[in-house]
Parts: C-alpha cells; structure tokens; sequence
C-alpha cells in the first residue's frame, strides 16, 4: 500500500511557500539531468513538451523520498482541498498504491462504490479504458472523480476471484459526514469518527452536545476504526474534547523551525476562524468513562487521537494495533497555478514522547473478531512499515500487519460488544479503567 489518499496530516499553511530555502545547488547533478533532458528531447522516437518531462522529473524526485511525499498538479491541488472539505463528485472510494496499481483501502458507506459490491483490498486495473499501472494517485483520484451523474467503468482485480471484475458505477456527490453518533442503549453513547476534515471538530461538539440532551452519559464508545487520518488541528480539535484545557496533544520535529511545534489542548491551535465550538461543552465529556476502539486502518490522525488518550489514561484503547504513520505531510502551494507539494516535514510523538512510526498504536486490550471463511484471505491489513520507502522507525522493532475487519452487524462486532460491557461493568479488564496516576508525564 501507498501514499494512501486521507493519510494525511496538512498543516495547509501558505506561509511555508513564501519561505526562501538557500540552500548549495549540486551544479553537477544538475548537469547530468541537463543531459538526460537533452538526449529525450533531441533522441527519443517521439517529441515530448518541455513541462511533461519537467513534471515527470518532479515526480520521481519527490516519490523517491517516502510513501506519502507527492507533487500535485494544479488540479489535484484543487482535489485535494475539495477532498478535505468531505464534499466532491466521486465514487466514494479511499484508495492508496501497491506495488503501482491503485489499491481500495476502503469504500465510504452509502456511496456508489459501497453499494455495488467494491472491498477493502481490491486493486483497480482499470479506470475506464486506462491501465493504472504506474498512475500516480492524483492522477487515479481525478479520474474517478467527476461531475454526478456520469458514469465510470473499474476494472478490478480481487484476491479470491479467478478473473478481473468489472464495475460502472454512477458519479454522485459525495458528502461524507466525518461524525456519526448514537446511543448505543440509555446512558451509552457512540461516537465514530470516519476521517478529520475541515468540519470534524465542530461535528463532534455537536454530536456530544446531542448525546448528552437526553442525560449525563455513563459511558462512551469512540470508534476510530479505519479511520485513514486528516487534518491535524481536527486531530486537536477531537482530543481536546476529552481532555482538560491545555493538556499537550501531539508535538512534531523536524529540520526547520516550523514543523517543531507543541500542540495543546487550547483553542488556538484548533480553531481557525470563528468561534469555539468545544466552549460549553457538557462538563461530564471530560470525566466519563472511555474506549476507543482502533485497528489496522486506524492512521495517522486518528493515532493521534488514540495516542493522546492513551498517554493520559484519559481511556483504554482496546482493538488490534494500528497502522503506524508517525509523520507529518506539510501542503506547500508552489504559486503561478503550479499546484503543490506535499512534503513530509515532520515525526509526530505522544505526549510521552512515543513516535509510532512503523510500529502503530498498542492496544491496552487486544480483541480479535471472528471473520467470515471467505474474507479471512483480506482482512488484514498491511501496516506503514510494509510500504516500500517508508521512513524507519527511530527506535524498537518495526511492527506490521494487523486486523482490520468490522462485522456490518453490530451483534457480531466482538470489539464494540466488549467496549459496552467493559462500560457497563458487566466484564472486567485490569486495563479498564485506566489508571489515571500512572499517566506518563508529557514531554518538555
């Protein structure tokens, strides 16, 4: 699996494009593909324009570096601040790269790619009459994507299936509501949250708000099960709900100045503009029982979350490991209708000063789910740690592969089943609740 499309933490900030980098030019280096660019021009069988090459040099500069670095184009930019907003015209498709074919990490309920059949683990062959080989995912993204309404044919080639399936699916506009939230009985509440995007912060405080209407709750379930990541002020904005104000969150490093920062539970460094949503919320979010439910698709923003609630004893993490992306993507506009980069700036580590970069989030209480005979061959999935060029964890063995299934009933889900009775205190764990003594003190 690749640069998986929602692994992303942007600290969309357009101040770093305005930063000069002075830095030695490798004059020599830049010969060579002087010279490289010369021969293509003047000996290749066919004529190729100056920006295709020029592009194509970009791209392999920047994929060279890691599984989530990426240079987009100008439309791609633009898809991705669509993608962050949760509205576009789409199939409703979380994709990523495997060994260069374009892979499904996840299709989004209720959308034309739920509905007709496409899983987690597919490889798409095909989008319309166009191999995927060798695509780069920007490229893929954009032509799945389109106005609502028309149609898209996939070829898709899935493990446990002799010959490639093919899929047309109708475009429609895709609205994915980043929160969903329900009482699982009296008292019980359920908070899922599906990815953090612009609006994820402000869901939620409304979703708490709800849930408490009918009663102070006595327990919490939130789910950040295959939840791909997002936006890292909503990775604040969703941890310090649960935590007291100004409790350190998440801190970055990196080589410039920028990407070291100390992020808190404080308005400011979630709220970009307008008001405080989290102000007022009900006083019992910060105290009532929690567990937060994780697994093999929990990344990168969400692990943010976990980890955060976990280093504070704020609730007991009970799942399968998670997928161990501990870095940061900083977006870069490049200026001119260049588009932009995505460029990893940064690690990111637990208050304690855990980086889980290959190696994911431990589970306090590991629950493994009773999966189907004939999905048992795809329901792990595969960890940062397998993608090729990931960077190297810093310190302990890198940890890969994991569980990743969620019975569609929630009768059968074993992990959301023992949340409630650990909740209820029908069944007991010496991991719940946590012993909020032993938390580990925030780095300085």
């Amino acid at each position: 699996m690749g640069a998986v499309l929602g692994l992303l933490l942007s600290l969309n900030l357009s101040v770093f494009a305005q930063r000069e980098t002075r830095l030695p030019i490798p004059y020599e280096d830049l010969q060579l593909l002087s010279a490289v660019f010369g021969k293509i021009k003047s000996d290749y069988v066919e004529q190729v324009p100056d920006d295709k090459l020029i592009k194509e040099a970009i791209n392999g500069m920047v994929h060279g570096l890691d599984p989530h670095s990426d240079f987009l184009d100008a439309e791609a930019f633009h898809e991705l601040q669509v993608d962050t907003q949760g509205r576009f015209g789409g199939l409703g498709i979380e994709v990523g790269i495997e060994d260069g074919v374009i892979r499904v990490v996840s299709p989004i309920e209720d959308t034309p790619a739920f509905k007709a059949g496409i899983k987690s683990g597919d490889l798409i062959v095909k989008i319309d009459d166009m191999a995927t080989r060798g695509m780069p995912l920007a490229k893929a993204v954009e032509k799945m994507r389109g106005k609502p309404g028309t149609s898209v044919l996939l070829t898709v080639v899935r493990k446990d299936a002799d010959t490639p399936l093919t899929f047309t699916l109708l475009r429609q506009e895709i609205n994915v509501k980043s929160i969903r939230a329900k009482a699982l009985e009296p008292g019980y509440g359920y908070i899922r949250v599906r990815k953090f995007q612009e609006d994820t912060g402000g869901d939620l405080a409304r979703a708490i708000r709800d849930l408490y209407a009918n009663g102070p709750l006595k327990g919490l379930v939130l789910d950040l099960r295959s939840d791909p990541g997002g936006l890292l002020n909503q990775a604040v904005a969703v941890s310090s709900a649960f935590l007291p104000k100004d409790a350190l969150v998440v801190y970055t490093d990196g080589r410039t100045p920028d990407a070291r920062m100390r992020l808190t539970a404080s308005r400011e460094n979630y709220v970009r503009r307008g008001e405080d949503y989290l102000r007022d919320l009900p006083a019992g979010i910060k105290t009532v029982p929690m567990v937060v439910l994780v697994d093999a698709g929990t990344a990168s923003a969400s692990e943010i979350v976990a980890g955060a609630l976990q280093d504070h004893k704020r609730a007991t993490i009970l799942g399968t490991r998670s997928f161990g992306k501990g870095s940061v993507q900083t977006i870069i506009p490049l200026g001119n209708n260049n588009g932009a980069l995505r460029l990893t700036t940064a690690r990111y580590y637990t208050p304690s000063g855990k980086s889980i970069q290959a190696k994911g989030i431990v589970p306090e209480i590991e629950v493994l789910q009773d999966v189907p005979d004939d999905l048992k061959a795809r329901s792990d999935t595969k960890g940062e740690a397998s993608l090729r060029g990931h960077l190297k964890t810093q310190e302990g063995e890198e940890q890969t592969g994991s569980q990743s299934y969620i019975p569609p009933d929630v009768k059968n889900d074993k992990a959301l089943n023992m949340a409630l009775e650990l909740l209820r205190g029908t069944k007991t764990n010496p991991a719940f609740p946590p012993n909020t003594k032993a938390a580990q003190a925030p780095q300085q």
